[in-house]
């Protein structure tokens, strides 16, 4: 094989040779042209969603889900109340770790195939004025459904409660702009829709929550106010940052800017998912959500329907023709997952579906044989 396996997930993802490159270099942490970049970076940043002028960025080591935890321990008081918006696996995951910090969480639960609905949200507000927060994943790629952040902005104004967005699948591809929406905290990553590489968070903060984040966190690490106090202070990262991540971020929207952005990003995601959905329907194989929730980000796919299929065996026969899917993430259906996203557009996407018809192909072979 002359190339890299595509990686039709959710990230980690198919990066450019340029911001592979990117990463041939070693920096030190404590350099000023580092600390120039980090401090690029960050307004880089902040110039996506139009946040500039009401919002700062902290830049966290570590997956998403750091990032995650540090905003919901940074921002919650320990007295708080945390409403997580439950339509998927990750919303659990939020649910799980405030919990975990001791923080009082409850989840408002809504079906997995569908968006949450803000009418309901509404109404459990009417009825309920311990909740100071909300948690809301804008793209629960669980099963890859859209949630509607403006409308879920717009009630938690109404009640004067902060939002927390996970906005880990959807920054850099779905319009967000801070002009327009009001949340507290906005959480993605480096190995998303910007198609950097895995390793760095990031969290957006709102100017006027940030001096009531102090003392919050009950971790040393993941607290974004002392992070945010240090390297406005001093240019530079509190514990040693992940350098290679933070050169490849900047070359990685060095390209997201030259592409045109994130209108030009999310087209290029939207014909990746037409594709996807066109192609794949050519199989046979049934996507599981209705389109008008779906995001151009990952589709799931119910399994198809071959005696003995095992998401093993059909990954690894996918794989061999160099494309890598993701399990399923449901928990009473048989699926898998194929992402939209990466450094990829519509002829990866047509080659990956005559993989797939080729793996399934092999499968059923396989069955009639045995």
């Amino acid at each position: 094989m002359d190339r890299d396996r595509i990686l039709l997930t959710p990230g980690p993802l198919t990066t450019t040779l340029r911001t592979k490159l990117a990463m041939l270099h070693d920096w030190g942490s404590w350099d000023s042209d580092f600390n120039a970049m980090t401090a690029r970076l960050r307004q880089s940043l902040l110039r996506i969603i139009h946040a500039t002028d009401t919002h700062v960025v902290v830049p966290l080591q570590g997956s998403g889900t750091f990032s995650v935890e540090a905003a919901v321990g940074s921002l919650v008081p320990r007295d708080g109340h945390l409403l997580v918006l439950d339509n998927g696996a990750y919303c659990k995951r939020a649910a799980r770790l405030a919990g975990l910090m001791g923080r009082k969480v409850t989840s408002l639960d809504f079906d997995e195939s569908g968006a949450v609905d803000p009418d309901t949200l509404t109404h459990y507000l009417e009825g309920d004025s311990t909740v100071t927060h909300v948690f809301l994943v804008h793209c629960e790629t669980g099963a890859g459904v859209l949630n509607p952040l403006a409308e879920v902005a717009a009630v938690c104004q109404r009640f004067g409660v902060g939002l927390i967005v996970d906005a880990m699948s959807s920054f850099g591809a779905l319009e967000i702009d801070a002009r327009n929406i009001r949340f507290d905290a906005l959480i993605a990553a480096s190995g998303k829709c910007l198609e950097g590489v895995p390793g760095m968070g990031f969290v957006f903060l709102r100017r006027e929550v940030l001096e009531a984040c102090q003392g919050n966190s009950q971790s040393l690490a993941l607290d974004l106010f002392d992070q945010y106090t240090y390297m406005e202070k001093t240019g530079q990262w509190r514990f040693t940052p992940p350098t290679h991540v933070v050169v490849a971020l900047a070359e990685a929207i060095a390209q997201f800017e030259e592409e045109g952005g994130q209108s030009a990003r999310l087209a290029r995601y939207q014909r990746n998912c037409d594709a996807l959905l066109q192609g794949m329907a050519g199989l046979g194989l049934r996507a599981y959500l209705r389109p008008e929730v779906q995001a151009p980000i990952i589709v799931t796919f119910h399994a198809p329907e071959i005696a003995g299929y095992t998401f093993a065996g059909f990954y690894g026969a996918v794989r061999s023709q160099g494309f890598v899917l993701y399990p399923g993430k449901l928990t009473q259906l048989e699926t898998f997952r194929v992402g939209c996203i990466g450094a990829i557009g519509t002829l990866e996407i047509e080659q990956a579906v005559r993989a797939t018809g080729e793996a399934l192909r092999q499968l059923a072979a396989s069955q009639l044989v045995s």
